[in-house]
């Protein structure tokens, strides 16, 4: 199987260092237009692609005159300033192909934060659906921690996670995994695929204070462990080539990291096992046949709300005589469940005075006992 022609929904995170020339600070466009016209043929055929970013804050200092080491306040200057014409530059590279691109600043609370979480993930979903390609980049301009090498690794992996992503590429100066530093070492072995991140494979990360180690294969192993956790797929492998998605279709070297489960099971495996229930739901018998047969949840089929909760909370779903069903992440909060409850999905805008969700529990988010 092709790993990355197979792969529905593609997340492809690049690099400062590949994206701007450190001795210019000028965007390398002959690079981005063949990465452009590789994620222009990965559409073509179907597939989604998300785009995370680095860049800005190696563009914009050299608009304001900044020489590194920068202070936390100018690497966020710089990050507002370089961020416009780093999104102007995938805007023009993508325009070509007849793409349109949509700026998506998020930082790591965003994923972490479930409230943030939710939003983000809709808007993503809401864009790849309606044909776009994503560009993401980490918020630096209202960053409170330090900007650190090898963030947008994890922020990737976290965003794969979020969107239940099939595979994650991350473009590195480096071909994949090895048993050591190669650079030091020329005994250090290439590994073409890893199934399980032991502690053996974790340590041929290196030392974190290496240049191998920090911003280096430290990262991209963090960024592993969250993807096979989430049933996604991940390549480390060179970009520097041009058309370097192309690169590895033609059996270009990459390490593949690979999941025992698919996104989906992973992401209902999360629901299931990991979320406290906030409160409940009850059903009518229809709904409770309806679920069963693997449709989500409708207002109309709500008979009660039980307990307070926020909305992308997790609730328990149970029938008239109490029998737990399953669990899901809810679309409303509990004031709004209980307005909603028994009416139809057209009517929600009307009572609610906004457009949410049709579904009171989506079935991408619903784990059924059993």
């Amino acid at each position: 199987m092709n790993q990355l022609a197979s792969a529905k929904r593609l997340i492809i995170k690049i690099g400062s260092s590949l994206l701007v020339d450190d001795s210019t600070g000028q965007v390398k466009r002959a690079w981005l237009e063949t990465l452009a016209a590789d994620i222009a043929a990965c559409k073509a055929r179907g597939q989604e692609v998300i785009v995370v970013s680095s860049g800005a804050v190696a563009v914009g200092r050299r608009k304001l005159g900044l020489v590194p080491p920068l202070k936390l306040e100018e690497k966020q200057a710089a990050a507002a300033t370089g961020q416009i014409r780093l999104a102007h530059a995938w805007q023009e590279a993508l325009a070509h192909h007849h793409i349109t691109v949509a700026q998506v600043l998020l930082t790591l609370d965003d994923s972490e934060n479930r409230r943030r979480y939710l939003n983000a993930r809709t808007t993503l979903e809401t864009l790849l659906k309606l044909g776009a390609v994503p560009v993401i980049n980490e918020n630096d301009t209202v960053a409170t921690a330090e900007i650190r090498v090898g963030d947008n690794d994890r922020l990737a992996a976290r965003v794969a996670q979020m969107v239940s992503a099939d595979a994650l590429v991350l473009f590195s100066d480096i071909d994949g995994l090895y048993t050591a530093d190669p650079r030091k070492d020329a005994s250090a072995t290439f590994i073409p695929e890893v199934h399980e991140l032991t502690p053996e494979i974790e340590a041929m990360a290196g030392d974190p204070g290496s240049a191998y180690g920090s911003g280096g294969m430290v990262t991209k192993l963090v960024a592993a462990r969250i993807c096979l956790s989430a049933g996604c797929r991940m390549a480390i492998t060179r970009g520097e080539p041009m058309h370097p998605l192309k690169a590895i279709e033609n059996g270009g070297r990459c390490t593949w990291f690979l999941p025992n489960s698919e996104p989906r099971t992973a992401r209902k495996q999360w629901i299931f096992g990991s979320m406290k229930p906030a409160g409940a739901v009850v059903l009518d018998a229809g709904a409770a046949r309806a679920l069963a047969q693997g449709r989500s949840l409708l207002p109309a089929g709500v008979t009660a709300v039980d307990g307070e909760f926020e909305r992308g909370d997790c609730v328990l779903v149970r029938d008239s005589s109490a029998k737990v069903l399953g669990r899901g992440l809810v679309a409303y909060s509990s004031a709004d469940a209980r307005a909603v409850m028994g009416r139809k999905s057209g009517e929600i805008e009307a009572i609610l005075g906004f457009k949410g969700r049709d579904e009171l529990i989506h079935r991408d988010d619903l784990v059924m006992e059993g």
